[in-house]
């Protein structure tokens, strides 16, 4: 396992719902190795700086790391635990999955139930099941008694996956690569453009309770007062048996460039100084478009007088589940892009960009 191998296994194993999401900074922390100082905001983002051979422009590399997952509601007279979803779930993706409650006593293993199929009614097969119906189940009888547990309400809940190298080696499996590839990508950023000389200063940040309304980005946006921003997070595949067959958006075909999603339009001279680069480094890229949902950019971009923001990403399988899939080859390009593009973010070319 390789450096890079080992970091994406350390921060999608690491548990870190929004809200929860300490964690993931002690992760990210421990593999930063050439950042100058790091800090946070008062949210809980953690903002990493690497200066270059000047202080501005403010360049920030934006990956939410909180995942999805849900939190305790109540506990039931039968011991079993009624919970409120954390981000987007979906019930088919959800019933039956292990998943691990944070107490302050320790890890409690459990499973998501609801009502057997068996005996559900004709109408009731039809259709997905709702999470209000669901509950977990901890291994409970008459006679356990589910409060020495030490489970309240407000524990966190998070899936219970472990990072896996599937038959073909490039082929990761596992939960939170939304979003911990963003937080990967500029760490591996940052720690590449150790001894190299680079025109601006670099901020990676990971922000905090983006799949429950993009919290933290506005928090840490505030806080950095970026010139430029790329949101890296991830972008829906379209490889299954059932995807588009127009859409390029395929497991190693490269990072996406997407032009817009549900709360930002990419900057048109941004993204296109993103496709020219690219296109100058013969790295491999395909274009993306998420007409529902939001990134971070959402936020960021209308931050203080704006900033001009585009999201970059990798294209995941199965996102918003216990078992994500990504390629390493997708995930080494975009640090390239990044990489490449950052070296030339220089005050005359940004002001170019920013210009009207």
């Amino acid at each position: 396992m390789d450096k890079t191998e080992q970091l994406l296994a350390d921060l999608t194993n690491a548990h870190g719902v929004s809200g929860f999401e300490d964690e993931v900074n002690k992760v990210t922390i421990k593999h930063l190795e050439a950042a100058d100082d790091i800090s946070y905001d008062k949210l809980g983002s953690i903002i990493a700086r690497k200066k270059g051979t000047s202080d501005s422009p403010k360049i920030m590399i934006a990956g939410h790391i909180d995942e999805i997952g849900f939190i305790v509601k109540e506990i039931t007279d039968d011991g079993y635990i009624k919970f409120i979803p954390l981000g987007g779930w979906w019930g088919h993706v959800a019933l039956a999955q292990r998943v691990i409650i944070k107490t302050a006593n320790g890890d409690i293993l459990g499973v998501i139930g609801s009502k057997p199929p068996h005996i559900l009614k004709d109408e009731e097969r039809k259709k997905v099941l709702d999470l209000d119906d669901m509950y977990i189940d901890v291994g409970v009888n008459q006679n356990t008694d589910v409060a020495s547990l030490g489970i309240r309400p407000g524990d966190p809940i998070v899936p219970d996956a472990k990072f896996t190298v599937m038959h073909d080696p490039k082929m990761y499996l596992n939960k939170a690569f939304d979003n911990r590839i963003g937080m990967a990508a500029a760490i591996e950023v940052i720690n590449k453009l150790k001894g190299v000389n680079h025109p601006n200063t670099i901020y990676g940040v990971g922000t905090v309770q983006e799949e429950v309304g993009l919290r933290g980005a506005s928090t840490a946006a505030w806080a950095v007062e970026p010139d430029i921003a790329f949101v890296a997070d991830v972008s829906l595949a379209t490889d299954g048996p059932d995807g588009k067959k127009y859409e390029k958006a395929r497991l190693g075909s490269g990072p996406s460039i997407n032009v817009l999603d549900g709360t930002m339009i990419a900057h048109r001279k941004l993204r296109d100084f993103v496709i020219a680069t690219a296109e100058a480094e013969k790295i491999p890229f395909h274009f993306g478009a998420l007409a529902r949902g939001g990134t971070d950019g959402g936020r960021i971009h209308i931050s203080r007088s704006g900033v001009p923001s585009i999201y970059v990403g990798i294209a995941t399988r199965y996102i918003h589940s216990h078992t994500s899939i990504i390629h390493r080859d997708d995930f080494d390009n975009l640090v390239n892009l990044l990489l490449a593009v950052i070296k030339k973010l220089d005050k005359a070319t940004v002001n170019e960009i920013t210009k009207r």
